[in-house]
């Protein structure tokens, strides 16, 4: 299947050429033809699997369709300032050959520009809950005239405490406004949002096991001292050139990469005190490879979307399965193979009892010099 039996129009299949892409992932084939029919919809796909794509081609589409209208006719929600500012990329990308404009709206920085850019005339929205409610309520945006809206990450925006803005948002949209929601799992909360929100909507489900079938999952049990020597031990053995190390805390991913680059391993660390300014070097330092290693907190991971990115390690393990999945889900992307190597002491071993569970076997434990 290609992209071509999807009916796009040849200006967003050249751009997809340019890109190299070829065939939809299971995800596209499935969204793309339910959100040009107009419908709503409720999409489950893991992390890495094409999603940002599956919406955003079709929005750009059925916008470039129809000009007659003026105003903002498509909304993105993110979670996050990194995610909105990677959809924003991906939109410009797919719709280089169209005349539709997308603007992003995120706290952290000066609205000036912002709303400068609003001002000047823009399509489609790319926001974070929160400065977008500010600006509504400052009367530089309306939705009155939304033909499309889309909650990305919807089960992210619960954790983060976002749904009451979400709710808010909603209630501004017109009646007949197309409305998809993409989450990575749909917990009791989300269901209950839908339910209230959506209109009989297409629902679509990516089996999660696609992704994690081709990362190699391995664990180290290791004393906390020992972390530290572990960590550039398999950086330097397995010659590891991109790396994305997850911290637990804000303090604490300062930390490592601090002790990398005096190591001789260029690292950054993004997170949540880190300007946006700050975050966004980091990101493309990471990109152009003049650091090998970028450490980050679980917030601000989301949205890190980085094809070619092979090894991810858990320096600190999370409380949850499902965390665990979305930090490993950033390598292994679009049909690439990555591996996640996760570090675990002592009191992080019921963590990984639940983990082990849930993995089904997949989960490797691999022995190190460290043993004490």
């Amino acid at each position: 299947m290609s992209f071509q039996s999807l009916n796009l129009v040849e200006p967003i299949l050249s751009a997809l050429r340019a890109k190299g892409y070829t065939q939809p992932t299971p995800i596209q084939l499935q969204a793309i033809p339910a959100i040009l029919s107009g419908k709503d919809v409720l999409a489950s796909a893991q992390t890495g699997t094409g999603k940002t794509a599956s919406y955003s081609i079709p929005m750009l589409q059925r916008l470039s369709g129809n000009r007659a209208s003026q105003g903002i006719r498509g909304l993105v929600l993110a979670p996050t300032r990194e995610l909105a500012v990677q959809v924003s990329e991906n939109l410009t990308q797919y719709g280089k050959h169209l005349q539709v404009r997308n603007t992003l709206v995120y706290g952290g920085v000066s609205q000036v520009n912002q709303v400068k850019d609003i001002r000047g005339g823009t399509d489609i929205i790319i926001a974070t809950p929160g400065r977008l409610m500010d600006l509504i309520q400052q009367k530089v945006i309306t939705l009155s005239k939304l033909e499309i809206l889309v909650l990305d990450e919807a089960d992210r925006m619960l954790d983060m405490g976002f749904i009451a803005d979400v709710k808010r948002i909603m209630n501004l949209v017109p009646a007949q406004c197309q409305r998809v929601f993409l989450s990575a799992t749909i917990p009791d909360a989300i269901q209950k949002l839908v339910s209230s929100i959506l209109r009989n909507p297409v629902r679509i489900t990516v089996a999660h096991e696609k992704g994690a079938v081709k990362i190699h999952q391995s664990l180290y049990y290791v004393s906390r001292q020992d972390k530290k020597a572990l960590l550039k031990h398999v950086i330097a053995e397995q010659q590891m050139k991109n790396v994305l190390v997850f911290a637990r805390t804000k303090h604490g991913a300062d930390k490592i990469a601090r002790d990398l680059t005096k190591s001789g391993i260029l690292a950054e660390a993004i997170h949540g005190n880190k300007s946006q300014v700050a975050r966004q070097r980091a990101l493309s330092n990471f990109k152009r490879n003049s650091i090998r290693v970028l450490v980050a907190t679980d917030i601000a991971a989301r949205g890190i979307d980085i094809i070619d990115l092979p090894f991810v390690i858990n320096y600190e393990m999370p409380d949850t399965v499902e965390t665990y999945t979305h930090r490993i889900g950033r390598t292994g992307r679009a049909g690439a193979v990555g591996s996640a190597l996760s570090f675990c002491d002592h009191e992080e071993m019921p963590q990984v009892k639940s983990l082990i569970r849930a993995s089904s076997g997949r989960i490797q434990v691999l022995d190190h010099p460290f043993v004490n």
